[in-house]
This record gives structure tokens, sequence and C-alpha cells, in this order.
């Protein structure tokens, strides 16, 4: 299923409904808040892009715990659509890009949003609820422009009634790039490198974005952090849940910190799973989703 952006999914997606109708599957694209979709008499119903979810967060998982056999679980979606997961997965031990927390309820004015900026280098502004790159942008420290236009997208981003997150940027994200693997159903697909890169600001917010990804030979030890994520990820959702659960898909994202790989973020739903970037991808995301069909 996709959003009203996308009715024909994303260019992405669209090599996935023929391998599927080759394994003997009739595939349905169907908006999610299509009032003429009967979703009870739907099978498997699988979300993929849905940039709109973001601004009607509440309506979307309401419509979401209503429909039978979606994947993934719609209670691990409405927690991983909150970008606070990070802070459990980090006090699981598993090392994520230092953050400062503007919550909505600390009532912070421009000044204290000005304070906890840092006090030098660049940095990134993004709230905690959104659907890709749109809502980041990067500031510098260093001009007093830059952190003027960082405290009103802060406040805009709080006025939302979202919290903000403030995050020093990663010079590696230039030099080698963030790192995605890719899980179906719990084993390891492929892997991306992607050009990310935030714009510097100049004058007014960044809004330009540069995201080419390209087939990546996964290393060792982003093997390794990959599967320390995943079992984190997994502890919780015993917690959410009371029991674990498959994941038909997952995307994690890693940049190299200072000392070891960072995790960026996480992504169950609404991400790019780049389907065209290796010949095997949309095979093995076409098998998983067969797997669960037929299950």
């Amino acid at each position: 299923m996709t959003g009203r952006e996308l009715p024909e999914l994303s260019e992405d997606d669209q090599v996935l409904p023929p391998l599927l109708e080759e394994r003997g599957i009739d595939v349905q694209i169907a908006i999610w808040d299509d009032p003429d979709v009967n979703w009870d008499e739907a099978g498997l119903c699988i979300i993929r892009t849905v940039p709109d979810y973001a601004p009607r967060r509440k309506e979307f998982f309401e419509w979401a715990r209503n429909v039978p056999k979606l994947l993934n679980n719609p209670t691990i979606l409405e927690w991983n659509s909150d970008k606070h997961y990070l802070q459990e997965l980090a006090g699981r031990g598993l090392p994520t890009i230092e953050t400062t927390w503007l919550e909505v309820n600390q009532d912070l004015s421009k000044h204290q949003v000005h304070t906890r900026f840092p006090a030098g280098g660049d940095f990134v502004v993004k709230p905690a609820v959104s659907s890709g790159q749109h809502s980041t942008g990067r500031y510098t420290a260093r001009e007093a422009y830059s952190r003027m236009a960082a405290i009103q997208h802060a406040m805009e981003i709080l006025d939302n009634g979202h919290a903000a997150m403030v995050q020093r940027y990663l010079v590696s994200m230039e030099e080698r790039g963030e790192i995605s693997l890719i899980f179906f159903n719990g084993l390891l697909s492929h892997a991306v490198e992607k050009d990310t890169i935030l714009d510097s600001p100049n004058g007014t917010r960044p809004t330009v974005h540069r995201n080419r990804a390209h087939p990546h030979a996964i290393t060792s030890g982003e093997r390794t952090r990959g599967e320390d994520v995943r079992a984190a990820l997994h502890e919780s959702i015993k917690q959410l849940l009371g029991r674990d659960e498959q994941l038909i898909y997952c995307r994690i994202d890693m940049v190299a910190g200072d000392d070891e790989l960072e995790i960026l973020e996480v992504s169950l739903f609404d991400c790019n799973l780049y389907l065209t970037s290796d010949h095997k991808a949309a095979e093995a995301f076409a098998d998983a989703i067969a797997m669960r069909a037929f299950w």
C-alpha cells in the first residue's frame, strides 16, 4: 500500500508487482486512506511509502490497527514512527548519534532553545516524527543568521506538537557516506552506500539534499553492527508486544562516528529499500513476501 503522493508506488518499488505476480500473488496497489477500499477483505497487506502519514499520524495508526494481516505490525510501526526509539536502543547499549532532545513539555523559550545548540561546528535540526528528509535542516554555529534560522526551525517543530532533535553534523557522511543495511524476514539482503549531504545553509533553511545510492560491499564490522541492532530491536519488540515477531523488512542506517559505527536510524516502514540498486534485491523482497503470503 502507498500514499496519495505515490499512487503507483515509488519508482524503486515499481519493479516489485511483476515479480510477485510471477510467484502466484494477486497484487493490488491501494492508497491507505482510500474510502473505497475494504481492508477487511484484503489479504496480506504491506506498507511501503506513505509520505503523508506524519502530519496525520494519529489517523494513520488508527487505520493501521484495523487492517488485518498488516506488515509490519502496527504497534511496532507506531513505536518506530517516533525517533525517541533511538533513546531505547541507546539504553540497550547501541552507539547512536549524540542528540539533544527538545521536548514539547519543557515549554522552552527561544533563548533556551538557543542555549541547547552546539557552541561550534555544524549541526542538524529535525523533528522526532517526520517522513523523509524534507523537514531536516543543517545549520552552523559560526553564523548568527544560521543560528536564528535553526531557532525558528526548532520552534516550528515544537509548536506542531513534536519533539525536536539537535545533532552534530558528521563530516564523515560527506567523506564516506551513509551505509544502509536492508533485511527481509530477518535475513540480510543487500546494502547501499548513500552520498547523503545536507547542503550548507546560505541564509535560509537549507532545502537541497543529495542522496545518491550505490551498491555496497558489506564489511564484517557493519554486519556485526547490523546484527547488534537487530538483537536490540527484537528485545524492544518483545517488550512492546509481549512476544517476538519477525519483520518483513527492516532498514538500518549507520554512519562512521569518531571511534565506531553509529546508528543513525532504523526504518520499519515508509522507507526506500533500494530494490533497484542490486539485481538480486527485488527478487529477495518478492521471495520474502511470497513466503509470508503462503505461510
